[in-house]
């Protein structure tokens, strides 16, 4: 294992690579193909809805419509319950969908990173068995973060009851926000670490040695996060500076396109070197951690498989 790693110069040879892949020489059908694949990569990265000002000024409900809507929902709570039901079961679909897709689309990408080149329909099939299981990881771990989400919430409920009983804001309601935001704030930066770490590092190991998600996991906790754990947190906060300047040129981009570069697919074709990037600078911080990770500055032959290059351990 190396000592003393830096996350500048990860960020020099990303550069160097992004180059290398895109321009050297530039090829349009290229970076459609691989525009397809951060496409893919990105379909359950989440996004938020604007629900605008609803409750704007000289339109807020008053006592009574809130005591005619809680009449109607009493007298109509199995319909109530079983639509919301149906709207839950078709949002968890609907996700499980996008993220299957998601899971095959990493390891697309980071193939054509990997071997500089563009292709789709070859490596879908072949990394079947990676992305399904990568696809139920993240799937499980979503289901955990809406479980602890649930039971954070009905632990503040338990807390502010009685305060929600003699219907004022006291001690016990104030307690309960505190608590419930505290403790969602932390489960939410946790899971959010397992997730990034699972994309820039996990991912890598499993293309590289053919593992599922919680052996690579297993190994990256064992073999790389020991003496390391100080360079990773200063890699993300770097990321996060980086991701803010590239948020700053995507959304600089979008409005100079009057939103064209802002549409679903065709945005990953106009800011591909961005992706490009940042998958490039996690390969090229992980072959700090240990030369045998060479993944970014080496490309395999094409007909390579996941595994092939496995580092003798």
């Amino acid at each position: 294992m190396q000592s003393g790693n830096s996350v500048t110069a990860p960020i020099e040879s990303a550069i160097a690579r992004t180059k290398e892949i895109l321009f050297q020489p530039f090829n349009a059908e290229k970076w459609f193909v691989l525009g397809f694949c951060v496409f893919l990569a990105n379909l359950a990265e989440g996004g938020g809805f604007s629900t605008g000002n609803v409750f704007r000024q000289g339109s807020s409900p008053d006592a009574q419509t809130f005591q005619k809507m809680g009449a109607w929902l009493s007298g109509h709570l199995i319909l109530v319950l079983g639509l919301g039901l149906l709207l839950l079961l078709l949002s968890i679909t609907l996700v499980a969908i996008f993220q299957w897709l998601s899971s095959r689309g990493h390891f697309m990408f980071l193939d054509c990173v990997v071997q500089d080149r563009a292709r789709i329909t070859e490596p879908w099939r072949r990394f079947k068995k990676l992305g399904d299981d990568l696809f139920c990881f993240r799937f499980l771990l979503g289901l955990a973060w809406l479980g602890s989400f649930i039971i954070v919430g009905l632990m503040a409920w338990l807390i502010a009851r009685p305060d929600i009983t003699a219907r004022h804001f006291g001690g016990l309601a104030l307690s309960a926000v505190l608590v419930g935001s505290g403790l969602l704030v932390l489960t939410s930066l946790a899971f959010a670490l397992v997730r990034v770490l699972l994309i820039d590092f996990v991912v890598p190991i499993m293309y590289r040695l053919d593992l599922r998600t919680v052996a690579a996991f297993a190994l990256f906790r064992r073999e790389i996060l020991p003496g390391h754990m100080g360079a990773i947190a200063l890699f993300y906060l770097i990321k996060l500076a980086l991701g803010i300047a590239a948020a700053v040129i995507i959304l600089a981009g979008t409005c100079l396109t009057c939103c064209i570069a802002g549409l679903p697919y065709l945005s990953s074709v106009f800011f591909l070197p961005v992706f490009v990037f940042f998958r490039c600078y996690s390969l090229f911080m992980l072959e700090q951690f240990d030369n045998d990770w060479n993944l970014a500055s080496k490309v395999d032959t094409p007909d390579s498989e996941p595994g092939s290059n496995a580092p003798s351990r």
